[in-house]
């Protein structure tokens, strides 16, 4: 077999799968430059990255057209999850089935000693995840002594996830002149210097298009009010309606909690979190594979590797924390040249973020309102007439039809169409509308002179630590504005002031509760913020404590003649009085507020021991008396 050329049982799997033609990535790993040398490849997810190593992996396991009798694994493939090194199994098993081979899985979360008679049995190849690899070599159940080429997959991503010690224990444990292949969708400093270590004068390979980041993704953000985060996904899903949607927090909690929320809206969704086990895992993603659930809610770390048919959305619930973590995310759309849209959806308080994680990740999002209600119902009704079942027409049902149209009428029967097209799908959520050019990044607009306005008071101030940072959202969120129709913010004592331009400020009525304990109340006329005094407020006044903060009084000790007073320290000027150092008694100071180093206080073992053992005058013995 060549560089440029595929061995024929691989090319007939291509051709039995439907592959017109290959992907950069596949070509690349091709060219003659690259044929028996270590790689490091840098493509995007979705680029057919597994087809583009098992092919570049053929020669060093291919003897001719078939691949020969081994004992020991010839080829190690390590994958960041289960899921992925899954999806690797079953990809290479139908490359490399007409050459007859044996592919055995070593993941974490299934059955250890399935997997250890699949490789007593004979594997060609082994695919498995960084942990689980390492335990089978060091039970000696995996040698790879005869190994003749390795690949890590998604690289970076197990570097993140912190197995850097295990990788470097499955690559030492085999045959130095080995050829490894590492793919991954970016190449951090990380990265380079695993591929130093390990790598013998790797050939860089940069996939056609990695320089523009997932250009099969349509970005789009969508500003709303905090209230309206998770009405505005229902709206989003409901508008695309795709054949699968992913919906990306930041946390399991915010996970559970929103599954919650769209089960009781009718909405066919799983969950995928660090608390479930393998097999709620495998059962969660066949549910989305067979069209059992539409929507999977998940957290970075447990979407991590999987591959779901048909994935036309992604929806950031919570913003990402970086920009490779959106990308991450966004790379689960849009594969092999099909269409996705990734969302971002963007309160007010998170807005400055959200342009940041874009220009960091160099895309260019369409920012605007997230749909409203008319709108989904507007792409309803597209669909509803755009259904197959009003163009093409069954000619076994005309009997029945027209037996319809006798009994109930053409208009009754078109009602009762549109009611049962209507009836099985969640209804549609309405949203605060922003204001102000909400709708729109805010940078790089100057702010215009506020014009006319209505003040407000808060019932928290300086005593409740209130500060202006922390009272800007949550104004905006009650009213459903943003920082635009808001001017200035007057902190004072026991209340604060904020001013609210004449349009919104309507939103806010004469008095609202923000949160408990935070409420806003209409001003008639403009406050004195010299004095500011404050509005009616229903709790108690705080009482301030007496006395001066800065020095506390001392109190005066009491005049009894049984308590000697205390004798005067020694200054320096008393000692240069008496012409030097004052006579030390035992246990006497060396230097203010301590004793002498190994000094101890005159009797006082003694006193202990009598304060323990002597009765308290006029009262019961102490315990321990005799």
């Amino acid at each position: 077999m060549t560089s440029n050329t595929i061995a024929a049982p691989l090319a007939a799997a291509l051709a039995a799968k439907g592959y017109a033609s290959l992907t950069s990535v596949q070509q690349a790993v091709l060219e003659s430059d690259a044929d028996g040398r270590d790689l490091l490849v840098s493509a995007q997810t979705g680029s057919g990255k597994t087809v583009a190593f098992g092919l570049a992996i053929a020669p060093q396991l291919l003897d001719g057209d078939a691949l020969p009798d081994a004992s020991a694994p010839l080829g190690l493939a390590i994958a960041p999850t289960r899921e992925l090194a899954l999806q690797v199994a079953a990809e290479l098993s139908w490359l490399y089935a007409d050459a007859g081979a044996r592919i055995a899985t070593c993941v974490g979360g299934m059955d250890y000693r399935g997997e250890r008679r699949a490789l007593e049995r004979g594997a060609h190849i082994v695919v498995g995840t960084p942990g689980r690899l390492r335990d089978h070599i060091e039970r000696g159940s995996l040698d790879l002594t005869a190994l003749r080429v390795a690949v890590l997959d998604e690289a970076d991503e197990m570097l993140d996830l912190g197995f850097r010690e295990d990788l470097e224990f499955i690559l030492q444990s085999a045959p130095e002149e080995r050829r490894t292949l590492m793919f991954s969708a970016t190449v951090p400093p990380a990265i380079e210097q695993l591929a130093r270590t390990f790598q013998d004068d790797a050939l860089r390979i940069m996939a056609q298009g990695e320089s523009r980041q997932h250009v099969d993704i349509e970005y789009r953000a969508f500003t709303v009010a905090a209230r309206d985060r998770e009405p505005a996904i229902f709206n989003l899903l409901r508008l695309h309606e795709a054949q699968t949607a992913i919906i990306f927090c930041k946390t399991r909690a915010n996970v559970n909690h929103l599954l919650a929320r769209m089960a009781n809206r009718g909405f066919k969704a799983v969950a995928l979190s660090g608390e479930l086990s393998q097999q709620e895992r495998t059962h969660a993603l066949q549910a989305l594979r067979d069209g059992r659930a539409q929507v999977c809610v998940a957290t970075d770390v447990a979407a991590r590797g999987i591959d779901l048919p048909g994935l036309e959305l992604v929806i950031h619930a919570d913003l990402p924390t970086n920009s490779d973590t959106m990308l991450h995310r966004s790379g689960r759309t849009g594969r092999a040249g099909a269409k996705g849209v990734s969302a971002l959806i963007v309160t007010p308080a998170d807005l400055r973020k959200a342009q940041m994680l874009l220009k960091r990740a160099r895309v260019d999002a369409e920012w605007g309102p997230a749909p409203s209600a008319d709108e989904v119902r507007a792409q309803d009704d597209t669909r509803m007439l755009d259904h197959p079942a009003l163009k093409e027409g069954a000619e076994d049902d005309a009997a029945m039809a027209q037996m319809l149209l006798d009994r109930f009428g053409a208009p009754r029967l078109a009602q009762a169409f549109i009611h049962l097209w209507r009836e099985g799908r969640p209804a549609p959520e309405e949203l605060t509308v922003l204001h102000q050019g909400s709708n729109t990044p805010a940078a790089a607009r100057e702010r215009p002179p506020f014009g006319e306005s209505v003040w407000f008071s808060l019932s928290v101030g300086h005593t409740g630590r209130a500060e202006a940072r922390w009272l800007l959202p949550k104004i905006c969120d009650g009213g459903g504005i943003t920082r635009d129709a808001i001017g200035a913010i007057r902190v004072r004592g026991d209340e604060s002031f904020v001013q609210i331009a004449v349009a919104q400020a309507g939103q806010f009525g004469k008095t609202m509760e923000l949160e408990p304990g935070l409420t806003m109340r209409r001003l008639d006329g403009e406050p004195d913020l010299d004095r500011a005094p404050r509005a009616a407020d229903p709790r108690p006044a705080r009482r301030k404590p007496e006395g001066d903060w800065k020095k506390p009084p001392q109190a005066e000790a009491p005049a009894d003649p049984a308590v000697k007073p205390r004798k005067a320290r020694w200054t320096p000027e008393d000692r240069a009085a008496k012409g030097g150092k004052p006579p030390r008694a035992a246990g006497s100071f060396d230097k203010p507020g301590g004793f002498r180093s190994g000094a101890s206080k005159p009797g006082a073992a003694k006193d202990r021991g009598a304060k323990f053992a002597a009765p308290k005058k006029g009262g019961k013995p102490r315990k321990g008396d005799h």
